[in-house]
């Protein structure tokens, strides 16, 4: 609704005033419960998908429960591997485990943004004692005032280096080397523990005199996220971020799977934002106030062109192979698996509803690991029944299954006549 403005004789115009229902979505909260969880760098209650790593990291610090105990690693991965969030969640878990028996703290500099040794002292300094002078002070007289920060406090300091290879890159190693000598000369040992982060298998670039006191043996190779990891990330976020009832188990697995070939715990992150915001979009009374199949392969302009992007892939496909195919889209453009059993029922209507004769039960089944060559569908096995039987789902992360289901049609209007 518009108010008409009033002109006075000045030529002053009062401000009119416009409705703006566009607007109510912003605040109305009904998929996004916290924003927060959603966010790239949140930092979890608990890491997931991650426990074999974690038991790895811990064995390189089990000395850090003794007065003089210290640990270092180096932490090497993919982006999107977890590594940051590891160290982190390191960090947090230590101090709560040791609380009472040793005071830690622990400090994180990103070497992009301080990617010199000069400015990652200072910033470790400023993290530590905030009025601490940053200028006009040498290396030797910023570690030395390290040393002193640390003895007056009788605390023990975990230094996480994040993108560790941009600093090596512009300053060398001399200050991990000095940072790792930095009880030499005083009373008491244990002061300092490091932990290196980066993508790259920094300890090549490293001196031996470095290399020996890192301890070549204490690099921690992170591997990229599977797909039940993936999963795992997902659904802490939805459970901890989404309004109840507003998700499923089967739609976050879809969501992990269409994620899975990157291995990246953003890209599932942003899947799963995504579908987010497209729910909230359709919210005006009337649809489904829950996410569905759509929100998740919906194109978005922000986001990259992915695997399934090209529907082609499916014209060379046997007139059968399109008939399976064709059954399994209806089935998949409203249920996020099926399973093999469902694919050969629906596989006869459609071979009723175009007047042709079934294939064979191996034929479909040759049909199935094609499309999953392609990259068409995704399976998993599971058990049922306590564990004594097993049955294989079938799910389409990488396709919308309409667009998919409407090329079958035409195409098959031109194969089957």
């Amino acid at each position: 609704m518009l108010v008409l403005n009033r002109m006075f004789k000045n030529g002053w115009r009062e401000p009119s005033f416009v409705m703006t229902s566009y607007l109510d979505r912003i605040g109305a909260g009904s998929v996004l419960a916290d924003p927060e969880v959603m966010d790239f760098d949140w930092m979890p209650p608990e890491l997931v998908g991650r426990d074999e790593v974690q038991r790895e990291l811990a064995s390189k610090f089990s000395t850090l429960a003794h007065p003089e105990g210290t640990g270092r690693v180096v932490i090497t991965g993919p982006v999107g591997s977890g590594k940051t969030v590891l160290a982190d969640t390191f960090c947090r878990d230590i101090q709560r485990h040791l609380a009472g028996k040793r005071n830690i703290r622990s400090v994180k500099v990103n070497c992009r943004n301080a990617s010199t040794s000069m400015r990652v002292v200072q910033r470790i300094l400023h993290l530590l004692d905030p009025g601490h002078p940053d200028r006009g002070l040498s290396m030797g007289e910023l570690l030395l005032s390290l040393r002193r920060l640390l003895r007056r406090e009788s605390s023990h300091l975990i230094v996480v280096l994040d993108e560790v290879d941009h600093m090596l890159r512009r300053s060398g190693d001399d200050l991990l080397y000095q940072l790792l000598r930095i009880d030499e000369d005083q009373e008491g040992k244990g002061t300092m523990s490091l932990i290196l982060i980066s993508q790259e298998q920094v300890l090549d670039v490293l001196e031996t005199a470095v290399i020996s006191r890192m301890g070549a043996s204490n690099h921690l190779r992170i591997s990229p996220y599977s797909v039940d990891g993936l999963e795992a990330i997902a659904l802490q976020r939805a459970k901890l971020g989404l309004v109840l009832g507003t998700w499923s188990p089967e739609i976050i697995r879809l969501i992990a799977e269409k994620a899975a070939h990157t291995g990246d715990a953003r890209k599932v992150i942003e899947l799963l934002n995504a579908a987010v915001e497209r729910c909230e979009f359709r919210q005006d009374g009337h649809n489904e106030s829950h996410i569905i199949i759509d929100d998740i392969h919906e194109p978005s302009s922000t986001l990259l062109a992915t695997v399934g992007s090209n529907l082609e892939v499916i014209d060379d496909l046997t007139a059968h192979a399109m008939l399976v195919l064709l059954a399994m889209c209806r089935r998949l453009s409203n249920q996020e698996t099926m399973t093999t059993g469902d694919v050969e029922q629906l596989y006869a209507v459609v071979c009723e509803e175009y007047e042709v004769k079934m294939k064979s039960h191996t034929t479909v089944w040759k049909y199935l690991k094609e499309f999953e060559n392609r990259q068409l569908t995704v399976s998993r096995v599971a058990t049922i029944g306590g564990g004594r039987g097993r049955t294989t789902h079938l799910s389409m992360p990488h396709f919308l299954p309409k667009d998919i289901s409407s090329r079958l049609e035409m195409l098959l209007k031109k194969r089957i006549r």
